[in-house]
Formats: structure tokens, C-alpha cells, sequence
């Protein structure tokens, strides 16, 4: 079956293999390359970019120079700072590469170079099985395929499910592991205009930094140590002299994280109706947590700072959707699109085929509302903690390791042991024990609320039933536990199920009391998964068909692989009378500043743009200094830092943001609103250049004046 017939320039998150079947509609906008070489990805310009942290970035040097988003970094950035270097206040010029900074041991960069269907060999077990034995079946399959591909050490593979169980892909990736800090521009260029900017155009933010990557002496991906070299990429981008105007071509390509326009017309319902106003509220309360704290004692707020941009980004972007949702009346278009198609699909001749596939997944999809609060407050609890979910992860470790690696659960493998202990190490940087006590005390009190019949005896008899035992509860956890020193976490680390369940800290000893309750509660999920995973093809092949007939686009959801879209750099008719244009300069950046935050633009830029020496750099056609630009680019989250292209695949911007009327795009996409919003490369040269200036920098780059 084939999935394009009809591919619009402004809508498709594109796998690299349907790049050549869309190679008409790629050349008509405007692409000058050939697009079968997007397909290969061992080829330029698709090797360059990278996933780095949780998004995108791209090669863009011989040595390993990797641009990606100020927010994606952000962490790198916050890791390296101290309230006697406040690197997120003052931005960071490495004056030579020996001042490249270290970021955080867990901090990762992936480049794809195999992406090969594996359909066949993923559900060959799983026939005629159902629910958790369907599930095991796949995850087995999924195991022996990666453990194949990551014999070749200093790869990191996954299986990626494609259509919601229909197809399946195998994702080779090389994973480096040592990342340096090289050039952050202050938070105030960064992330200017914060929160109130954020999902909103016209924006004037330098949303990048750069880093850069190391591999041991003998080339392969190592751990930080001054011994290490640059790394060598096999191609890398570009970055283009000139710049963009309103209606030329631009293609993007980047890791976007999930989107959902394939599912179902209930789960359309459920997502608009309780998931995001939920979500919304209980991570609003994390967020007020957080700044509350950080007012009282400043080392604490650099220790969340990253944590709490995380927080006010979701609160935003979940605002956005359900706003964007209820504007486009989502719930009634999905659920007359579905009828339609389930219509269409019994005049179809496999219809008794797929009809009572489709009708089992929808009583499974109805029944999850059942627990649906429960999981919220407890995927939190293991989330938005520090030590606590080091002690869970330290506890599920040691029941995990004695059993053969295959049979060991997916994230806690001999593959995934050195990212834990990655993930323990420093921890105290991002820890502040009545920052997390208040936070899990928000969590447990919403739980403790909850009817008896979501209720787990372990977490009641951990947390207690009302406040003043909850209270007691964490005085008692916090305070006899040794988890805040990292020696201490290393240790436990290492140690065996009898020593763990035997330990007398505290900590760890609630997480180990919790572990059979988490347990049970994955194990329901995994044969709902199962389930669901066998029933959902029926749905896929209906949907798929019924689209085709109509000519419509078909690309499969995101789930954080390489996809590449492309369109035109465009304006927003965002409402009746109200027209934004395509590009902003640094004049918005003056007209934003009050001086205090989050628009409290930095002396040396204020001072620069005062100057306007702005040469090379200035748009000809507006004859100043742009800073970012719109396209009709199809992204969502995990885009962030992707690099985007003009048609001779020279790089242009970094994407960076949606605005606010097309949030809801991860959902339903609606071509009159949805737009990228990109960094302009022109700005990113004019501050190294004339603001905080990294001669050196531009000249590694090919951009030198």
C-alpha cells in the first residue's frame, strides 16, 4: 500500500525512505538537491544532524562543532553554573578549546545511520498471542534485534513502532558521550521574553548555543577526559551567508517527539476533556513549588533552574493545545472523520476482517480512564524527583540484574547500566531535599484524594492516608537518607537485591517498598499495551485506505525518529484583521525592553543595536537586522534545534518554537495557522561576531568577515 499520493509542502513529518516518493512535490517547492539522497543516511546533508539532550541539533564543523537550541542545552548550561558563575545569567565564551566546559554525565549525542525495516522478524513470535504475552513477544523480538545491532560497540539501537504496531523499524544510532559547553549566549538573549514569549510570534530570541563533540584518543565515543579529541563527522552543514525572505524554500530535518493524529476519536475526547486540564493543573502546582523556593534561596533555584523551564514549557504548550483543540472543535471534527471512515470501511470488502479488531481496541481505550489519574500522579512521582527516582531506579536495578539480559526489562539492561549511573552521578547539583519533599507532598496529597479503588496499599502504607502522616512520612524518609552523597548513590548503585531489601536508609527503603506495587501497575499496562499493539493495525489499515481514497497525505505519527518536512518561509493570518510578518529584527528587541525580566535585553546588545553596525548581516529587502523568521514548517516537540535548510541545503535557522494558534498541532494539524519559528542564523553570526565575539568560533564555522 503505498502511504503518499498527495503531498502537501506544509504538512508531513516525512520518513527519509518516502523522500523519493514525493520527489515531484519536493522539486515543485523549490529543493535543488536530489531527494533520493535524503533517503540515504550516510549521506549529507541527513548525517549531519544529530538528537542531542531531548531534541535536535546538527554538525556544523570538521571538528565536532554542534549547534542546538539554548533551551536543549540549557541543562549543560545550568550543570556548570554556581552562584559565583552564573552561566545562565551571563551566557559562556570558551576562550580556547581547553575552556570548553563538561556537561552533565548523562548527556547524549545520537546520529542516526541505520533505519531498516524489520516488520517480519518483530512479529513472527507474537502470532495468535494476546495481551501481555503479545507484548513479551514483541519486546523479546525488539531485545534480540538491538542486542544484534550493539554488538558493534559505541552504537545505540532501538525498534521503532511505526503505525501503532502495523511496521516496525530498527534505528542504529552512534552515540557520543562526551559534550562540550563552547558558546551560550546570556538567558537574556537566549530566552528572551521567557515565558510570556513562549509559543507566541513575533519572538526576538537567540534561542542557540554551541557545542562540541569528543571521542577517546583512538576515535571511538568515550566518557569526558582531557585526553579526549574532537570528534570528526563524517559531513556537516553549512552555515549559509545569506538569509531568508518571505516565500523561499526551506526543509527541516530533527527528531520530533510524539505526535497523535492517528488516534482514535475517544482518545481525541479524553485528551481535551481531562488529560490536559489535569496535566495542566498538577504541573502548575510543581511550577509554583519550584519558584517558591528558589525566591528563598538562590542556590536552590540555580539546582532547579532547568527543571522549572521543563515545567513552565509543558504548562504553556499544553495550554496551547487544549485551547487550539477547543477552538478547531477537535473533538467533533475527529469523531465525524472517524464515522466517516468506519462508514466507508463497511463497503469494503475486509471490513469483517478489521471491524471487530477495531471495536476490541475501543472497549481497551474506553477501560483506561479506570486508573487514568493514579498513573498521572505516579509517572510524576518517578519524573519530577531527583533522589527518589535515583532510589527507584537503584532498587528495580538490583531485581533486574541477576536475570539474563534478555529477559531483563528495556531501560535497565546491561546496555542501559552506564547511563543510570550516568544519570546518579552529580545529582546533588539538581537537588534540594525541601524542594523535593514539597514536591512529592503535592503529588501524594492528590493521590491520597483519589476514590479507595485507585488506591495501592504499598504507596498507603509508605505516604500514610491523610496529611499530617504524609508529613511524617517524608520528615523520616529525607532525614535518614545518605542518597544526597554521591559516593553513597554509587554504592547502592552496584549492590546486590539482599543488600537493598536489607538497607537501613530510608530512602531506599521506600523505594523498595513501592517496587511491587510499580511492578503491578506496568504489568496491566504491558498487556494493555500488547493488546492494543494487535488490535490497532485493523484501525491503521482502515484509516490509511479511507485517506488514500481521499488524497490526502499519510505519514506515520512521530515517535522521536528522523523525519524531514518542508515549505516556505510564511506569514500568519492569526485572526480577522490581525497579519504578522514572516521575519523580526532587533528593533522588537527594543521595543520589548523594560529592563527586567524576562525582557531585560543585555548592555552589550542594547549598546550594539544602538550602534547598528550591522554590515554582511542586514536583510537587503528590510535593511536591518533580523533575529528570527516563520515558516509552515510541520513540527512539534523534539524539533527543538533542528536545523533548518535553504534549497541548496545550506543552513538558514534553527527551529525553536510553534506559535501559540498551532500548539495543537501535535493533534490536528490545520494549515491556516500552523508555523515554525526559527532562529536566524544572520543574528546567531552578528552576536559572535559584534556582540560577544568568538573570532575563532566564526572561523571553525566558514563564516569569518
Amino acid at each position: 500500500m503505498a502511504l503518499a499520493l498527495d503531498a502537501k509542502a506544509d504538512e508531513g513529518m516525512w520518513m527519509p525512505s518516502q523522500l523519493p516518493t514525493i520527489d515531484k512535490a519536493l522539486r515543485e517547492a523549490g529543493y535543488r538537491g536530489n531527494p533520493k539522497d535524503l533517503a540515504d543516511l550516510t549521506k549529507a546533508p541527513l548525517n549531519a544532524v544529530v538528537r542531542i539532550g531531548g531534541g535536535t541539533g546538527a554538525f556544523v564543523s570538521a571538528d565536532g562543532l554542534v549547534v542546538t537550541n539554548h533551551h536543549v542545552a540549557f541543562g549543560v548550561i545550568q550543570y556548570n553554573s554556581k552562584p559565583d558563575r552564573d552561566l545562565i545569567t551571563d551566557g559562556y565564551v570558551a576562550p580556547d578549546r581547553k575552556g570548553e566546559l563538561p556537561a552533565n554525565p548523562d548527556y547524549r549525542l545520537r546520529v542516526t545511520v541505520g533505519f531498516d525495516k524489520v516488520t517480519d522478524r518483530v512479529l513472527a513470535g507474537a502470532a495468535g498471542k494476546t495481551g501481555r504475552a503479545y507484548y513479551d513477544a514483541v519486546d523479546a523480538a525488539s531485545k534480540a534485534l538491538v542486542a544484534e545491532c550493539e554488538k558493534e560497540q559505541g552504537y545505540r539501537c532501538s525498534v521503532a513502532n511505526m503505525f501503532y504496531g502495523r511496521d516496525f523499524y530498527l534505528v542504529k544510532q552512534l552515540e557520543l558521550r562526551d559534550l562540550r559547553l563552547v558558546y551560550a549566549p546570556p538567558r537574556a538573549i537566549g530566552n528572551y521574553g521567557d515565558e510570556v514569549d513562549n509559543f507566541v510570534w513575533p519572538r526576538h530570541a537567540g534561542d542557540f548555543t554551541v557545542l562540541r563533540a569528543y571521542v577517546g584518543p583512538d576515535g571511538k565515543p568515550a566518557d569526558f577526559s582531557p585526553d579526549n579529541k574532537p570528534y570528526h563527522p563524517p559531513s556537516h552543514l553549512q552555515v549559509a551567508r545569506e538569509g531568508v525572505a518571505e516565500g523561499d524554500f526551506v526543509m527541516l530535518a530533527g527528531y520530533p517527539g510524539i505526535t497523535y493524529r492517528h488516534r482514535t476519536a475517544a482518545e481525541f475526547a479524553d485528551q481535551i476533556e481531562w488529560r490536559l486540564p489535569s496535566s495542566i493543573d498538577v504541573l502548575k502546582q510543581l511550577q509554583g513549588i519550584i519558584e517558591d523556593q528558589g525566591k528563598a534561596d538562590r542556590e536552590a533555584g540555580i539546582k532547579y533552574a532547568s527543571q522549572l523551564q521543563s515545567l513552565k514549557n509543558g504548562i504553556k504548550r499544553f495550554s496551547g493545545e487544549l485551547e487550539g483543540l477547543e477552538r478547531s472543535d477537535a473533538v467533533t471534527i475527529r469523531r465525524d472523520d472517524e464515522a466517516a471512515m468506519l462508514a466507508w470501511l463497511a463497503t469494503q470488502p475486509d471490513a469483517g476482517a478489521l471491524k471487530p479488531n477495531i471495536d476490541e481496541a475501543m472497549k481497551l481505550i474506553a477501560a483506561g480512564k479506570d486508573v487514568r489519574e493514579r498513573d498521572l500522579l505516579i509517572g510524576l512521582l518517578s519524573s519530577q524527583t531527583q533522589l527518589m527516582r535515583g532510589a527507584l531506579a537503584i532498587d528495580r536495578l538490583s531485581v533486574e540484574r541477576p536475570k539474563p539480559d534478555a529477559a531483563r526489562e528495556a531501560g535497565y539492561q546491561q546496555r542501559d547500566e552506564e547511563l543510570i549511573q550516568s544519570q546518579l552521578k552529580q545529582a546533588q547539583r539538581r537537588y534540594d531535599p525541601r524542594v523535593e519533599k514539597a514536591m512529592i507532598s503535592a503529588l501524594m496529597t492528590r493521590y491520597q484524594a483519589l476514590p479507595a479503588a485507585q488506591h495501592l496499599p504499598e504507596f498507603d502504607a509508605v505516604f500514610g492516608r491523610n496529611a499530617s502522616e504524609l508529613a511524617r512520612a517524608l520528615d523520616r524518609i529525607y532525614g535518614g537518607t545518605g542518597m544526597s552523597d554521591e559516593a553513597t548513590r554509587l554504592r547502592l548503585f552496584s549492590a546486590s537485591s539482599a543488600d537493598i531489601a536489607g538497607s537501613k536508609d530510608t530512602l531506599l527503603a521506600a523505594a523498595h517498598a513501592l517496587q511491587p506495587a510499580l511492578l503491578r501497575v506496568e504489568d496491566e499496562r504491558k498487556s494493555r499495551e500488547g493488546d492494543l499493539m494487535r488490535l490497532r493495525p485493523a484501525y491503521m489499515q482502515a484509516l490509511i485506505g479511507y485517506r488514500e481514497k481521499q488524497g490526502r497525505a499519510v505519514y506515520p505519527d512521530a515517535n522521536s525518529t528522523l523525519r524531514v518536512s518542508y515549505g516556505k518561509v510564511t506569514p500568519l493570518a492569526a485572526r480577522d484583521a490581525v497579519t504578522y510578518g514572516p521575519v523580526t529584527t532587533v528593533a522588537g528587541i527594543v521595543e520589548k525592553n523594560t529592563g527586567k525580566a524576562p525582557f531585560d535585553a543585555p548592555k552589550p546588545l542594547l549598546d550594539a543595536i544602538a550602534k547598528g553596525d550591522f554590515g554582511q548581516y542586514a536583510d537587503p529587502k528590510l535593511k536591518a537586522m533580523p533575529v528570527d523568521f516563520l515558516s509552515n514548517l510541520d513540527t512539534t516537540g523534539g524539533n527543538s534545534g533542528s536545523p533548518v535548510l535553504n534549497a541548496k541545503g545550506e543552513l538558514v535557522g534553527l527551529n525553536f518554537d510553534s506559535n501559540w494558534e498551532a500548539v495543537s498541532a501535535s493533534w490536528m494539524y490545520d494549515p491556516r495557522y500552523k508555523r515554525a519559528i526559527h532562529v536566524d542564523m544572520r543574528y546567531m553570526r552578528w552576536l559572535m561576531d559584534k556582540v560577544y565575539p568568538a573570532p575563532a568560533l566564526l572561523k571553525e564555522l566558514g563564516v569569518a568577515p
